[in-house]
Protein backbone atom coordinates (compact mmCIF):
# COMPACT_ATOMS: atom_id res chain seq x y z
CA UNK A 1 0.00 0.00 0.00
CA UNK A 2 3.04 2.30 0.90
CA UNK A 3 4.45 1.79 -2.26
CA UNK A 4 1.31 2.46 -4.24
CA UNK A 5 0.57 5.45 -2.33
CA UNK A 6 4.29 6.88 -3.04
CA UNK A 7 3.23 6.01 -6.52
CA UNK A 8 0.15 8.26 -6.62
CA UNK A 9 1.78 11.01 -4.96
CA UNK A 10 5.00 10.56 -8.01
CA UNK A 11 1.96 10.78 -10.40
CA UNK A 12 0.42 14.14 -9.27
CA UNK A 13 3.79 15.88 -9.34
CA UNK A 14 4.73 14.58 -12.41
CA UNK A 15 1.21 16.40 -13.45
CA UNK A 16 1.52 19.19 -11.22
CA UNK A 17 4.72 19.94 -13.24
CA UNK A 18 3.77 19.31 -16.78
CA UNK A 19 0.16 21.57 -16.32
CA UNK A 20 1.34 24.48 -14.06
CA UNK A 21 -0.75 26.20 -12.04
CA UNK A 22 -1.34 30.16 -11.96
CA UNK A 23 -0.24 30.96 -8.58
CA UNK A 24 -2.16 34.08 -7.97
CA UNK A 25 -4.49 36.17 -9.54
CA UNK A 26 -1.94 38.42 -10.67
CA UNK A 27 -0.31 35.58 -13.10
CA UNK A 28 -3.87 35.71 -14.98
CA UNK A 29 -3.83 39.13 -15.70
CA UNK A 30 -2.37 40.65 -18.80
CA UNK A 31 -1.55 44.21 -19.27
CA UNK A 32 -2.20 46.15 -22.02
CA UNK A 33 0.13 47.16 -24.80
CA UNK A 34 1.31 50.57 -24.11
CA UNK A 35 -0.32 52.32 -27.28
CA UNK A 36 -3.43 50.54 -26.14
CA UNK A 37 -3.15 51.85 -22.68
CA UNK A 38 -6.10 54.52 -21.22
CA UNK A 39 -4.93 55.37 -17.53
CA UNK A 40 -7.15 56.51 -14.69
CA UNK A 41 -5.19 58.38 -11.98
CA UNK A 42 -5.76 57.77 -8.54
CA UNK A 43 -5.33 60.63 -5.41
CA UNK A 44 -6.61 58.50 -2.75
CA UNK A 45 -6.80 61.56 -0.36
CA UNK A 46 -10.11 62.12 -2.52
CA UNK A 47 -11.60 58.81 -1.96
CA UNK A 48 -11.31 58.63 1.94
CA UNK A 49 -10.30 60.38 4.68
CA UNK A 50 -8.81 56.95 5.79
CA UNK A 51 -8.30 53.49 5.07
CA UNK A 52 -8.61 55.04 1.39
CA UNK A 53 -7.23 51.93 -0.24
CA UNK A 54 -10.16 50.40 0.29
CA UNK A 55 -12.51 53.05 -0.77
CA UNK A 56 -10.98 52.86 -3.83
CA UNK A 57 -11.41 49.57 -4.25
CA UNK A 58 -15.04 49.56 -3.57
CA UNK A 59 -15.73 52.20 -6.75
CA UNK A 60 -13.88 49.57 -9.12
CA UNK A 61 -16.79 49.22 -11.00
CA UNK A 62 -17.37 53.11 -11.84
CA UNK A 63 -13.54 53.33 -12.30
CA UNK A 64 -13.48 50.61 -14.76
CA UNK A 65 -16.54 51.22 -16.63
CA UNK A 66 -15.08 54.60 -17.69
CA UNK A 67 -13.25 52.19 -20.19
CA UNK A 68 -9.59 52.95 -18.48
CA UNK A 69 -7.30 49.34 -18.00
CA UNK A 70 -4.30 50.82 -15.90
CA UNK A 71 -4.90 52.51 -12.50
CA UNK A 72 -1.66 54.75 -11.42
CA UNK A 73 -1.67 54.90 -7.58
CA UNK A 74 -0.19 58.24 -5.81
CA UNK A 75 2.38 57.64 -3.38
CA UNK A 76 0.98 54.99 -0.11
CA UNK A 77 3.95 54.93 1.68
CA UNK A 78 4.49 56.51 5.13
CA UNK A 79 4.58 60.11 5.15
CA UNK A 80 7.35 62.24 6.93
CA UNK A 81 7.00 64.28 10.07
CA UNK A 82 10.56 66.59 10.22
CA UNK A 83 10.44 69.40 7.62
CA UNK A 84 6.76 68.33 6.29
CA UNK A 85 3.89 69.46 5.26
CA UNK A 86 1.98 66.13 4.69
CA UNK A 87 3.10 65.69 1.68
CA UNK A 88 2.63 62.10 0.08
CA UNK A 89 5.67 62.62 -2.62
CA UNK A 90 7.69 62.65 1.14
CA UNK A 91 8.40 59.01 2.06
CA UNK A 92 10.03 57.42 5.16
CA UNK A 93 9.65 54.21 4.06
CA UNK A 94 9.69 52.61 0.31
CA UNK A 95 8.77 49.63 1.37
CA UNK A 96 5.40 49.86 3.73
CA UNK A 97 2.05 51.72 3.32
CA UNK A 98 0.79 54.94 4.96
CA UNK A 99 -1.94 53.84 8.24
CA UNK A 100 -3.59 56.58 6.71
CA UNK A 101 -4.14 54.94 3.41
CA UNK A 102 -4.16 51.29 4.66
CA UNK A 103 -2.11 48.54 4.96
CA UNK A 104 0.02 46.45 2.38
CA UNK A 105 -2.61 43.85 2.32
CA UNK A 106 -4.98 46.38 1.62
CA UNK A 107 -2.76 47.35 -1.59
CA UNK A 108 -2.52 44.08 -2.30
CA UNK A 109 -6.03 43.21 -2.19
CA UNK A 110 -6.40 46.85 -4.33
CA UNK A 111 -4.06 44.95 -6.87
CA UNK A 112 -6.64 41.58 -6.59
CA UNK A 113 -9.56 43.87 -7.71
CA UNK A 114 -7.70 45.72 -10.47
CA UNK A 115 -6.96 42.53 -12.16
CA UNK A 116 -9.98 40.85 -11.67
CA UNK A 117 -11.65 43.95 -13.26
CA UNK A 118 -9.24 43.66 -16.30
CA UNK A 119 -7.08 46.52 -14.87
CA UNK A 120 -3.15 46.66 -14.46
CA UNK A 121 -2.22 48.77 -11.44
CA UNK A 122 1.11 50.91 -11.20
CA UNK A 123 2.21 53.51 -8.02
CA UNK A 124 4.29 56.46 -8.00
CA UNK A 125 7.82 55.76 -7.35
CA UNK A 126 9.89 58.95 -6.05
CA UNK A 127 13.16 58.25 -6.70
CA UNK A 128 15.09 61.48 -6.46
CA UNK A 129 14.46 62.43 -2.76
CA UNK A 130 13.49 61.06 0.80
CA UNK A 131 11.63 62.34 3.55
CA UNK A 132 14.27 63.86 6.40
CA UNK A 133 12.87 61.43 8.86
CA UNK A 134 13.68 57.97 6.60
CA UNK A 135 16.29 56.05 8.10
CA UNK A 136 18.28 56.23 5.34
CA UNK A 137 19.61 59.98 6.45
CA UNK A 138 21.24 58.70 9.46
CA UNK A 139 22.04 55.30 9.07
CA UNK A 140 23.61 56.22 5.14
CA UNK A 141 23.93 59.91 5.04
CA UNK A 142 26.80 59.28 2.36
CA UNK A 143 23.84 58.23 0.22
CA UNK A 144 22.36 62.16 0.15
CA UNK A 145 23.63 64.78 -1.95
CA UNK A 146 25.60 67.42 0.15
CA UNK A 147 26.76 70.79 0.35
CA UNK A 148 29.84 72.51 -1.30
CA UNK A 149 31.26 72.09 1.89
CA UNK A 150 30.12 68.63 2.33
CA UNK A 151 29.18 68.83 5.58
CA UNK A 152 25.09 69.12 4.89
CA UNK A 153 22.46 67.53 2.82
CA UNK A 154 20.40 69.46 0.89
CA UNK A 155 17.11 69.65 -0.27
CA UNK A 156 16.50 69.13 -3.99
CA UNK A 157 17.49 71.93 -6.42
CA UNK A 158 16.55 74.67 -7.71
CA UNK A 159 12.97 73.48 -6.72
CA UNK A 160 12.26 75.03 -3.18
CA UNK A 161 11.43 71.57 -1.92
CA UNK A 162 12.67 71.99 1.40
CA UNK A 163 10.54 69.03 3.61
CA UNK A 164 12.60 66.81 1.44
CA UNK A 165 16.53 65.16 1.42
CA UNK A 166 17.72 65.08 -2.26
CA UNK A 167 19.45 61.71 -2.93
CA UNK A 168 23.07 61.35 -4.24
CA UNK A 169 23.22 59.12 -7.49
CA UNK A 170 26.69 58.77 -7.32
CA UNK A 171 26.83 56.15 -4.65
CA UNK A 172 26.15 52.29 -5.96
CA UNK A 173 24.68 51.20 -2.28
CA UNK A 174 21.70 54.01 -2.52
CA UNK A 175 21.36 52.59 -6.06
CA UNK A 176 20.99 48.99 -4.80
CA UNK A 177 18.61 49.47 -2.20
CA UNK A 178 16.19 51.76 -4.53
CA UNK A 179 15.99 49.18 -6.87
CA UNK A 180 15.60 46.25 -4.24
CA UNK A 181 12.31 48.40 -3.06
CA UNK A 182 11.30 48.96 -6.07
CA UNK A 183 11.41 45.04 -6.73
CA UNK A 184 9.47 44.18 -3.22
CA UNK A 185 6.14 46.07 -4.62
CA UNK A 186 6.56 43.93 -8.34
CA UNK A 187 6.96 40.84 -6.43
CA UNK A 188 5.64 40.63 -3.12
CA UNK A 189 2.13 42.75 -4.20
CA UNK A 190 1.94 42.01 -7.48
CA UNK A 191 1.32 45.87 -9.22
CA UNK A 192 2.26 45.98 -12.68
CA UNK A 193 5.02 49.26 -13.02
CA UNK A 194 5.34 52.74 -12.07
CA UNK A 195 4.63 55.85 -12.54
CA UNK A 196 8.52 57.69 -11.69
CA UNK A 197 8.33 61.14 -9.74
CA UNK A 198 10.57 63.96 -11.48
CA UNK A 199 11.90 61.10 -13.77
CA UNK A 200 14.54 64.08 -15.19
CA UNK A 201 15.97 64.63 -11.92
CA UNK A 202 17.22 60.93 -11.58
CA UNK A 203 20.47 59.76 -13.97
CA UNK A 204 19.05 57.97 -16.83
CA UNK A 205 21.54 54.76 -16.43
CA UNK A 206 20.08 54.29 -13.00
CA UNK A 207 16.17 53.99 -14.97
CA UNK A 208 17.94 51.85 -17.34
CA UNK A 209 19.47 49.49 -14.44
CA UNK A 210 16.31 49.26 -12.24
CA UNK A 211 13.84 48.94 -15.23
CA UNK A 212 15.81 46.00 -16.55
CA UNK A 213 16.03 44.30 -12.91
CA UNK A 214 12.16 45.26 -12.17
CA UNK A 215 11.28 43.30 -15.60
CA UNK A 216 13.10 40.45 -14.77
CA UNK A 217 11.40 40.14 -11.42
CA UNK A 218 8.20 40.34 -13.03
CA UNK A 219 8.51 37.78 -15.93
CA UNK A 220 6.46 36.34 -17.06
CA UNK A 221 4.19 39.31 -16.37
CA UNK A 222 4.68 42.06 -18.18
CA UNK A 223 5.03 45.80 -16.67
CA UNK A 224 4.41 49.67 -18.04
CA UNK A 225 7.28 52.55 -16.80
CA UNK A 226 6.04 55.95 -17.21
CA UNK A 227 8.37 58.78 -16.67
CA UNK A 228 7.32 62.29 -15.31
CA UNK A 229 9.68 63.97 -17.65
CA UNK A 230 9.74 64.86 -21.21
CA UNK A 231 13.55 64.08 -21.81
CA UNK A 232 13.88 61.78 -24.75
CA UNK A 233 16.55 59.44 -22.55
CA UNK A 234 13.77 58.32 -20.42
CA UNK A 235 13.40 56.21 -23.61
CA UNK A 236 16.75 55.67 -25.49
CA UNK A 237 18.52 55.00 -22.39
CA UNK A 238 16.49 54.70 -19.47
CA UNK A 239 14.01 52.30 -21.12
CA UNK A 240 11.00 53.85 -20.30
CA UNK A 241 7.85 53.31 -22.05
CA UNK A 242 5.40 56.29 -21.66
CA UNK A 243 6.76 59.77 -20.64
CA UNK A 244 4.49 63.42 -19.74
CA UNK A 245 3.05 65.62 -22.90
CA UNK A 246 4.04 68.55 -20.88
CA UNK A 247 4.30 70.71 -23.64
CA UNK A 248 1.62 69.80 -25.40
CA UNK A 249 -0.64 69.92 -22.10
CA UNK A 250 0.99 74.06 -22.19
CA UNK A 251 0.31 74.38 -25.89
CA UNK A 252 -3.65 73.34 -24.99
CA UNK A 253 -3.75 76.11 -22.39
CA UNK A 254 -2.06 78.86 -24.93
CA UNK A 255 -5.05 78.13 -27.81
CA UNK A 256 -7.91 77.66 -25.10
CA UNK A 257 -7.15 80.25 -22.74
CA UNK A 258 -5.22 82.55 -24.67
CA UNK A 259 -6.23 82.51 -28.11
CA UNK A 260 -3.05 81.29 -29.97
CA UNK A 261 -4.06 79.25 -33.22
CA UNK A 262 -5.28 75.78 -33.54
CA UNK A 263 -2.63 74.82 -35.58
CA UNK A 264 -0.19 75.40 -32.08
CA UNK A 265 -1.53 72.03 -31.09
CA UNK A 266 -0.67 70.52 -34.23
CA UNK A 267 2.76 71.67 -33.60
CA UNK A 268 3.47 70.73 -30.39
CA UNK A 269 2.67 67.31 -30.98
CA UNK A 270 4.50 67.31 -33.67
CA UNK A 271 7.66 67.83 -31.59
CA UNK A 272 6.82 65.89 -29.10
CA UNK A 273 6.32 62.82 -31.38
CA UNK A 274 9.26 63.35 -34.03
CA UNK A 275 12.04 62.51 -31.28
CA UNK A 276 10.02 59.62 -29.55
CA UNK A 277 11.37 55.90 -30.86
CA UNK A 278 9.25 53.83 -32.10
CA UNK A 279 6.48 52.25 -29.91
CA UNK A 280 7.06 55.01 -27.26
CA UNK A 281 3.57 56.93 -25.85
CA UNK A 282 3.48 60.55 -24.56
CA UNK A 283 0.68 60.82 -21.89
CA UNK A 284 -1.66 63.57 -23.15
CA UNK A 285 -4.13 64.98 -20.39
CA UNK A 286 -5.73 68.20 -19.20
CA UNK A 287 -5.10 67.85 -15.52
CA UNK A 288 -3.03 65.50 -12.74
CA UNK A 289 -2.80 66.02 -9.59
CA UNK A 290 0.06 68.97 -10.36
CA UNK A 291 -2.46 71.15 -11.91
CA UNK A 292 -5.24 70.20 -10.15
CA UNK A 293 -3.72 72.86 -7.86
CA UNK A 294 -4.20 75.32 -9.90
CA UNK A 295 -7.47 74.84 -11.67
CA UNK A 296 -10.24 72.27 -12.65
CA UNK A 297 -10.62 71.32 -16.46
CA UNK A 298 -13.90 72.93 -16.06
CA UNK A 299 -12.34 76.02 -14.92
CA UNK A 300 -8.94 76.33 -16.69
CA UNK A 301 -10.93 75.38 -20.20
CA UNK A 302 -13.90 77.83 -19.53
CA UNK A 303 -16.73 75.40 -18.55
CA UNK A 304 -17.40 71.51 -18.92
CA UNK A 305 -18.00 71.84 -22.71
CA UNK A 306 -14.28 73.73 -22.60
CA UNK A 307 -13.01 71.11 -20.69
CA UNK A 308 -14.40 68.20 -23.18
CA UNK A 309 -12.58 70.10 -26.24
CA UNK A 310 -9.63 70.19 -24.90
CA UNK A 311 -9.72 66.29 -23.41
CA UNK A 312 -10.52 65.27 -27.18
CA UNK A 313 -7.78 67.79 -28.43
CA UNK A 314 -5.48 65.47 -26.28
CA UNK A 315 -6.06 62.31 -26.72
CA UNK A 316 -7.13 61.55 -30.09
CA UNK A 317 -4.80 63.41 -31.77
CA UNK A 318 -2.19 61.06 -29.92
CA UNK A 319 -3.22 58.37 -27.59
CA UNK A 320 -1.84 57.89 -24.39
CA UNK A 321 -5.09 58.99 -22.30
CA UNK A 322 -5.26 60.01 -18.70
CA UNK A 323 -8.54 60.62 -16.26
CA UNK A 324 -7.77 62.24 -13.26
CA UNK A 325 -9.86 60.91 -10.20
CA UNK A 326 -12.98 63.94 -10.03
CA UNK A 327 -12.75 65.40 -13.07
CA UNK A 328 -15.20 62.72 -14.61
CA UNK A 329 -17.71 64.42 -12.22
CA UNK A 330 -16.37 67.63 -13.40
CA UNK A 331 -15.10 68.80 -9.68
CA UNK A 332 -14.86 72.48 -9.60
CA UNK A 333 -12.74 73.34 -7.20
CA UNK A 334 -8.79 73.22 -6.63
CA UNK A 335 -7.49 69.68 -5.15
CA UNK A 336 -4.64 70.07 -2.33
CA UNK A 337 -3.45 66.71 -2.39
CA UNK A 338 -1.37 67.57 1.05
CA UNK A 339 -4.98 66.88 2.46
CA UNK A 340 -8.42 65.09 2.29
CA UNK A 341 -10.43 66.51 0.16
CA UNK A 342 -14.14 65.05 -0.30
CA UNK A 343 -15.38 64.59 -4.05
CA UNK A 344 -19.25 63.65 -4.30
CA UNK A 345 -18.73 61.11 -6.71
CA UNK A 346 -22.71 61.41 -7.97
CA UNK A 347 -22.33 64.80 -9.78
CA UNK A 348 -22.04 65.36 -13.18
CA UNK A 349 -23.57 61.84 -14.31
CA UNK A 350 -24.34 63.33 -17.98
CA UNK A 351 -20.29 64.59 -17.89
CA UNK A 352 -19.22 61.02 -16.41
CA UNK A 353 -21.39 59.20 -19.37
CA UNK A 354 -19.47 61.33 -21.81
CA UNK A 355 -16.18 60.87 -20.11
CA UNK A 356 -17.28 56.80 -20.64
CA UNK A 357 -18.07 57.62 -24.10
CA UNK A 358 -14.86 59.22 -25.76
CA UNK A 359 -13.15 56.27 -23.92
CA UNK A 360 -14.80 53.68 -25.36
CA UNK A 361 -14.54 55.35 -28.44
CA UNK A 362 -10.52 55.33 -28.01
CA UNK A 363 -10.69 51.38 -26.79
CA UNK A 364 -12.59 50.20 -30.03
CA UNK A 365 -10.77 52.24 -32.41
CA UNK A 366 -7.36 51.62 -33.12
CA UNK A 367 -6.87 54.37 -35.73
CA UNK A 368 -8.49 57.26 -32.80
CA UNK A 369 -5.61 56.18 -30.71
CA UNK A 370 -2.47 55.18 -33.05
CA UNK A 371 -3.77 55.50 -36.46
CA UNK A 372 -1.75 57.49 -39.25
CA UNK A 373 -1.86 61.52 -38.68
CA UNK A 374 -2.89 63.99 -41.29
CA UNK A 375 -3.80 67.22 -40.16
CA UNK A 376 -4.92 70.75 -41.71
CA UNK A 377 -4.30 74.12 -40.36
CA UNK A 378 -7.11 76.41 -38.99
CA UNK A 379 -6.90 79.31 -36.52
CA UNK A 380 -10.30 78.13 -34.31
CA UNK A 381 -10.78 74.33 -35.14
CA UNK A 382 -8.13 71.85 -34.32
CA UNK A 383 -8.98 69.45 -37.76
CA UNK A 384 -7.07 66.07 -38.16
CA UNK A 385 -7.07 63.12 -39.64
CA UNK A 386 -6.70 59.46 -37.89
CA UNK A 387 -6.96 56.10 -40.19
CA UNK A 388 -5.84 52.94 -40.77
CA UNK A 389 -6.53 50.43 -43.58
CA UNK A 390 -9.48 49.35 -41.69
CA UNK A 391 -11.06 52.94 -40.51
CA UNK A 392 -11.04 56.54 -41.35
CA UNK A 393 -11.99 59.40 -39.29
CA UNK A 394 -12.05 63.00 -39.11
CA UNK A 395 -11.32 65.06 -35.94
CA UNK A 396 -12.74 68.69 -35.68
CA UNK A 397 -12.46 70.78 -32.15
CA UNK A 398 -13.79 74.25 -31.69
CA UNK A 399 -11.29 75.28 -29.69
CA UNK A 400 -13.23 79.09 -28.97
CA UNK A 401 -16.39 79.96 -27.15
CA UNK A 402 -18.26 80.98 -30.20
CA UNK A 403 -19.64 79.67 -32.76
CA UNK A 404 -17.18 79.07 -35.77
CA UNK A 405 -17.48 77.56 -39.45
CA UNK A 406 -15.23 75.49 -40.78
CA UNK A 407 -13.90 74.59 -44.02
CA UNK A 408 -14.27 70.49 -44.33
CA UNK A 409 -11.33 68.95 -46.32
CA UNK A 410 -11.55 68.34 -50.07
CA UNK A 411 -11.24 64.71 -49.76
CA UNK A 412 -14.10 64.48 -47.07
CA UNK A 413 -16.77 66.83 -49.04
CA UNK A 414 -19.92 64.80 -50.07
CA UNK A 415 -18.80 61.63 -48.35
CA UNK A 416 -21.23 59.52 -46.22
CA UNK A 417 -20.36 59.64 -42.59
CA UNK A 418 -21.33 58.72 -39.06
CA UNK A 419 -20.44 61.23 -36.33
CA UNK A 420 -19.98 58.69 -33.57
CA UNK A 421 -19.68 61.68 -31.13
CA UNK A 422 -21.84 61.58 -27.82
CA UNK A 423 -25.01 62.77 -28.79
CA UNK A 424 -24.51 63.68 -32.31
CA UNK A 425 -26.19 63.12 -35.76
CA UNK A 426 -24.26 63.55 -38.54
CA UNK A 427 -24.57 61.59 -41.78
CA UNK A 428 -22.93 63.83 -45.21
CA UNK A 429 -20.04 66.13 -45.47
CA UNK A 430 -20.46 69.45 -47.19
CA UNK A 431 -17.86 71.88 -47.87
CA UNK A 432 -18.14 73.44 -44.88
CA UNK A 433 -19.50 72.97 -41.34
CA UNK A 434 -20.80 75.18 -38.14
CA UNK A 435 -19.78 74.18 -34.70
CA UNK A 436 -21.29 75.46 -31.57
CA UNK A 437 -19.05 76.97 -28.72
CA UNK A 438 -16.31 74.10 -28.09
CA UNK A 439 -18.09 71.74 -30.00
CA UNK A 440 -16.29 68.66 -31.62
CA UNK A 441 -16.91 65.82 -33.94
CA UNK A 442 -15.17 63.06 -34.26
CA UNK A 443 -16.68 61.49 -38.04
CA UNK A 444 -16.20 58.19 -39.50
CA UNK A 445 -16.11 57.24 -42.94
CA UNK A 446 -19.10 54.90 -43.49
CA UNK A 447 -16.83 53.54 -47.19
Amino acid sequence: MKNCFAIACLAVALLTACNPQPTSHHDEFLLPAVEDIAMYQVNPRVFAPENSLRAVADRIDSIRELGVNVMWVMPIYPIGVEKGKNSPYCISNYTDVAPEFGTVDDLKYLAQVCHEHGMGIILDWVANHTAWDHPWVKEHPDWYTHDEKADTIIHPRPWDWYDVADLNYDNRDMRRAMIDAMKFWITEVGIDGFRCDVADGVPADFWKEAIDELRQAAAPRSIVMLAEGKNVDNFTVGGFDMNYGWDFKDSLAHVFRDGKPASDLIAADKAEYDSLPAGKVKMRFTTNHDHATEAAPVVEFTNVRGSMAAYVASIYLHGGALIYGSQEVGYPDRINFFKYVPVDWTANSQLYEEYEDLIELYNEHPALRKGQLSTWPDNDVLIYEKSTDEERFLVLVNVRNREVEVKIPASWVGKQVDDVAPHADLHELGETLSLAPYQYRIIERDE
